[in-house]
């Protein structure tokens, strides 16, 4: 009976040990996927070097590791500010960014996790980079030359989230938008400028034609100048025996005239 109750025990035991191993085992041991980083802290205090892809070791129940996503993060983040004419402008900014791998450590002792990264580091850092860019131009100027304000953002934003480990791969500006009184006075301009310049274009057409119709009349001036010069009285009387059709006129008028003699025409021709 005693022998039994041993043999129960000493399995007993054996189960417990075996378990122990296995949890043990368990929390040795921790697996890094692609696209991810780690930290390992030890009782609370991050440890340096991150984990990348791969099976690492830790110490069991003593730590924790913390893991980073590493692939691209879309967030999109209101802004708001004045411009140099100070007209109020607001944007929504749609942010493209990853972790750098090699600062996940630092990362993980300053900001903890990705949603204290984005309210913390994020949406201020693009609020003030904002403000940057808009502030170097008038409300106008930031519609028209939008490329030209997207670009002064993402230098000022690029700048600011680098030191934090965070690396900026796109931008793009959701929605500009003004207020409804300055939108009426753009569209306002724009109807004038275009009025202005059509009244330019007849003017420059009506100026064109009349110095064409100057330029006809001087051609038209010259051309009779020059039949003048070249109707000699030998030229006209050549004309007119050329157009002469061989009869003579009956009669010539005027008070006192004297008759033609009123030839054959048709003897003189036969002769």
């Amino acid at each position: 009976m005693k022998s039994q109750q041993t043999q129960t025990l000493g399995t007993t035991v054996l189960l417990v040990i075996v378990g122990i191993v296995a949890l043990l085992s368990l929390n040795a041991f921790v697996i890094i996927n692609p696209g991810e980083a780690g930290v390992i802290s030890i009782l609370g205090k991050a440890r340096d070097g991150e984990l990348l892809e791969g099976i690492h070791v830790k110490p069991p129940f003593v730590s924790r590791v913390d893991i980073y996503d590493l692939t691209v993060q879309k967030f999109e983040v209101p802004a708001q500010s004045s411009t140099r004419d100070l007209q109020d402008l607001t944007a929504s900014f749609a942010i493209n960014f990853r972790l750098d791998p090699t600062q996940v450590v630092n990362i993980r002792r300053t900001q903890g996790s990705l949603q204290n990264i984005v309210a913390k580091i994020i949406a201020p850092q693009t609020q003030e980079s904002f403000k940057i860019a808009a502030a170097r131009r008038t409300i106008e100027e930031a519609i028209t030359k939008r490329d030209e304000l997207k670009q002064d953002f993402d230098m000022a934003l690029g700048g600011r989230l680098n030191k934090y480990g965070i690396i900026i791969l796109d931008t793009s500006v959701v929605d500009l938008k003004f207020s409804p009184e300055f939108s009426h006075a753009v569209e306002e301009k724009q109807i004038a400028e275009q009025r202005a310049q059509r009244a330019v274009y007849v003017a420059q057409e009506a100026e064109q034609e009349a110095e064409a119709t100057v330029n006809r009349s001087k051609g038209q001036a010259e051309a009779q100048r020059l039949l003048r010069e070249t109707l000699t009285p030998e030229l006209l009387q050549k004309q007119a025996i050329e157009k002469w059709d061989g009869k003579f006129p009956q009669v010539m008028g005027g008070n006192g005239a004297l008759p033609f003699i009123n030839l054959d025409t048709t003897k003189l021709q036969t002769k």
